[in-house]
């Protein structure tokens, strides 16, 4: 599959959790992993980390939204077009279509499993090959 992504999330274990899911859906997933918004932007804009394929984004974090970081996203012209996938543990579609108005391909609630997490993961991915 060859992809690489980016997740944007203050919460460490949703990272262990979504590399475990990764994993299992193909190893050749890489995935570089951010607590902030403010610290992904700059890592992207120095090229400290290289443009991923996808960037799965927490909407709730400290110093800078998952809103605010879709929106300084959409500032940069080597940025704005990488698929950018909110991640959220609402259901509320107010905050899906939110997502959507800024700029997301896909809002994915943050399931209570790792086996509903893959499940979710390989339709996303299946969908875009």
């Amino acid at each position: 599959m060859s992809i690489k992504c980016l997740m944007i999330d203050d919460d460490t274990d949703d990272h262990e959790i979504f590399e475990l899911a990764l994993q299992q859906i193909d190893t050749s997933i890489a995935c570089d992993f951010v607590h902030d918004g403010v610290s992904a932007l700059s890592k992207l804009t120095s090229g400290e980390i290289s443009k991923p394929d996808y960037i799965f984004l927490d909407l709730n974090m400290p110093r800078m939204s998952g809103r605010q970081v879709l929106q300084e996203l959409k500032k940069f012209d080597n940025l704005k077009d990488i698929p950018v996938v909110v991640c959220s543990t609402s259901s509320e579609s107010v905050f899906a279509n939110e997502a959507k108005e800024l700029g997301a391909i896909a809002y994915i609630v943050k399931p209570s499993s790792l086996r509903e997490l893959v499940k979710n993961l390989k339709e996303f991915f299946s969908d875009r090959n």
